[in-house]
């Protein structure tokens, strides 16, 4: 493919699907405690063998239900996380998940002062020691902690550029270079999130791989 149609493939993808999943979950990123927080919360659903679109429910359900902040879910009852899961959809593992946000919320709590910004000191700029601390969350594995650092490279410029394997398996489905560089170069000025949020959607949905060839085609 000429490097013309790789960067018309790219514009397509990230004009119909650049959508980061903390948008998509109604979270403002900020680099505040509660955005990081709610962030890490969705991270933490996404990365369970459920439905993009649950897992996004289910953050918007724990929020409506004020299980907005480390201190508010540690304090919630199992049964109030369980309740509030299950509004959301998220049935399948909602017991286990209770038990897991509620320990995850006492963890950070108890370590960095439920200020996920106190993680990011520890690590010192270490994207890979980053990636390991989100992992001392329960429920957070790597799955859980490359989702969440592909979304707060917004605020955290120390993990930019984050393409993990998940988004480079995006690229492989739509016929681009899996060299997290050359792609970046063909997105212009996207943003690293949003490009990384758009490939993603390509991996995990062939429509989505689809609709941005047919657009690209047709332009």
């Amino acid at each position: 493919m000429a490097g013309r149609d790789e960067r018309a493939v790219v514009r397509a993808l990230v004009e119909a699907h650049g959508r980061t999943y903390a948008e998509e979950a109604g979270i403002v990123l900020k680099d505040t405690p509660q955005p990081l927080y709610r962030l890490l919360v969705l991270a933490h659903l996404l990365s369970a063998r459920i439905k993009g679109s649950i897992a996004v429910a289910t953050a918007r359900a724990l929020h409506e239900a004020g299980l907005r902040d480390p201190r508010r879910m540690a304090d919630a009852d199992w049964q109030e996380r369980v309740d509030a899961l299950g509004r959301g959809g998220y049935r399948r593992y909602d017991e286990r998940t209770a038990t897991q946000l509620g320990e995850g919320a006492a963890l950070l709590t108890e370590r960095w002062g439920g200020d996920l910004r106190r993680l990011r000191a520890e690590a010192d700029g270490d994207v890979a020691e980053l990636r390991r601390l989100l992992q001392e969350f329960p429920g957070v594995g790597p799955a859980g902690a490359d989702i969440f650092l592909r979304e707060v490279q917004r605020v955290w410029p120390e993990a930019a550029p984050y393409l993990d394997a998940k988004a480079l398996q995006g690229a492989e489905r739509l016929k681009l270079p899996k060299d997290p560089d050359r792609l970046l170069s063909l997105a212009g000025r996207t943003e690293p999130a949003v490009l990384a949020a758009a490939l993603v959607r390509a991996a995990i949905g062939k429509d989505v791989a689809e609709d941005s060839l047919n657009r690209a085609g047709s332009r």
